[in-house]
Parts: C-alpha cells; sequence; structure tokens
C-alpha cells in the first residue's frame, strides 16, 4: 500500500517538517557526492553511513574494534577479505541520532520524506513547532535503541529516517482516528486508489512490522530494520497519549470549524469526497 494524501490539512505552516525533509535532502546528496568519490578511490572504502550510521555492535561496546568482509582477489580467484569498519569521528552514542538523517538509495529516501510529508504536518499541528522537534527525535533515538536491544552483536550500520518516521505514523493514529488515506493498492498488473481511514491503514502497516520482526528475530533483513519501526511507532502512540492527556496537545482541525482555515478544511474535504465519488462512478461504468 502507498500512501497518496490524508484529508486533513494543517492550520498553519508546518516549518519544522519541512526543515527535517530539507535536512535529510542535502546530507543524502552529499552522501551521494561522497559515495561516488569513495567509489572511485577507495574500492569497498568507508561510507558515511559505515562512519555516521548505527552499528549496535559499536554503541554497545565502543572500545571493541570491528571488521567487514569485502570482495577480493587472491590469485585470481574470488575470496572474501576481513578488513577494518571505519571508526566514527563522533562518540558511538551520538550515531543514535546522526543515522536517522542518513538513506541508503533513492527509494529509500524518497519512499521515508514522502511518508512524512503526508502524516508530519499535521502531527506538528497539534504538538507545535518544538513540541514536534523534540518528538521526532526522540522517537528516531528510541527507534534506534530498539533495533539495538533487538541486534546488540550486529555489525551492520542501520540508517534512515523511518523509525523516527513511524513514530509520527503512531503519533498520527491516536491523534487523528477519524481521517482517511487515500491508498495506492496493486490489484495485480492493475493500481487502485481507494480512501481508508487511517486506523485501519495505519494498523495494517504496523501488524506487518511486527510479522517481520517477529520473523527475523530482530535481525536487519534485506536491509529493513524492523524492530526500529515497531519501536518509533510504539513511543509515537504513546507519547502522544500522554501529551493529550496532560493537555499539550492542540485540538484537532475539525474542532475548530468556526475559522476561516477550517472553513477551508471543509472545503477540502467536500473535494475530496467528490473525487472519490467520481473515481467510483467512473469504475462503476
Amino acid at each position: 500500500m502507498i500512501p497518496l494524501y490524508d484529508n486533513i490539512p494543517a492550520r498553519g505552516t508546518p516549518w519544522v517538517n519541512y526543515t527535517l525533509i530539507g535536512i535529510c535532502g542535502v546530507v543524502f546528496a552529499i552522501q551521494l557526492v561522497a559515495g561516488s568519490i569513495d567509489a572511485r578511490s577507495i574500492p569497498e572504502g568507508p561510507r558515511l553511513e559505515e562512519r555516521f550510521g548505527m552499528i549496535p555492535a559499536r554503541v554497545a561496546r565502543p572500545d571493541r574494534p570491528l571488521t567487514k568482509e569485502v570482495q577480493g582477489v587472491l590469485r585470481g580467484r574470488p575470496v572474501l577479505v576481513e578488513v577494518p569498519i571505519a571508526p566514527t569521528p563522533i562518540p558511538a552514542w551520538l550515531t543514535l541520532v546522526t543515522c536517522v538523517f542518513l538513506h541508503g538509495g533513492w527509494l529509500h529516501f524518497l519512499g521515508n520524506m514522502w511518508s512524512l510529508w503526508i502524516f508530519g504536518d499535521n502531527v506538528e499541528d497539534r504538538l507545535g513547532h518544538v513540541g514536534y522537534l523534540m518528538f521526532w527525535l526522540a522517537a528516531g533515538i528510541v527507534a534506534s535503541l530498539t533495533h539495538l536491544l533487538s541486534d546488540p552483536n550486529s555489525a551492520i550500520p542501520t540508517i534512515g529516517a523511518s523509525g523516527a518516521i513511524a513514530g509520527v505514523m503512531g503519533a498520527y493514529l491516536l491523534l487523528y482516528p477519524r481521517a482517511l488515506v487515500v491508498t495506492l493498492i496493486p490489484l495485480g498488473p492493475i493500481l487502485q486508489s481507494m480512501a481508508i481511514p487511517a486506523p485501519a491503514f495505519l494498523g495494517i502497516w504496523f501488524v506487518l512490522q511486527l510479522v517481520q520482526g517477529f520473523a527475523t528475530a530482530g535481525g536487519q533483513v534485506a536491509g529493513v530494520a524492523w524492530w526500529a519501526h515497531i519501536g518509533g511507532f510504539v513511543l509515537g502512540f504513546l507519547a502522544a497519549a500522554l501529551l493529550r492527556a496532560v493537555g499539550e496537545t492542540s485540538p484537532p482541525v475539525e474542532e475548530r470549524r468556526g475559522t476561516d482555515r477550517a472553513g477551508r478544511f471543509e472545503r477540502r474535504e467536500s473535494d475530496f469526497r467528490g473525487r472519490l465519488d467520481r473515481r467510483t462512478r467512473w469504475d462503476e461504468d
């Protein structure tokens, strides 16, 4: 399932969300440049992902040297050679944060930023700019720690904002239980768009993370740190529940229908449902 957009606009400009997307974009551009330079000068050399990514074994035992296996050639035959992993220039525990701004490729980067674009503005709307920034960073750190605890001996760098974004999704589930998410669903060779209640969309997503997490026994398989997603999502949901209980969240946009912005929301929601109705009639024809 690929989310396209939701029917909940933000009241104000989500400056923090835009800034986080911008920072991730700049860091990804640096990764692309640094990666191409390393590839030409030092085959299988250290990347930014290795220096600033969160390596569980390095965080758990920062004084222990780590190695990795790379492809080499011995007497004309391919062999695996063990070489040291590049040290991080920062304290190992700080990589719990820096890893959140790194990504492993275009699909990884674009998928994460798109999800953050859809769900992040609404959560920032409820938590405020400063509160949202602290929440986002906390979700990323807890996601990194959850992956660390699930596989503390791993020497594979963990990177990506998906754990922090999972926290945003968990908060969105609690704060906007009546929202709709228009989703692109592949049905064989056909792609079908469908409006799905946010609890259903996010609930299915979370169950899939749990299934994969338990199936892989906490490890990182196919480049995905499933338990980081799980930890971030749970933290986001619980933190949003606590903040709402103590009155530290703004009321949802639906409860402010007397303002101009709320009026714009009503018009957008009407247009949203109108597009769905037209699509339904077109499918029936």
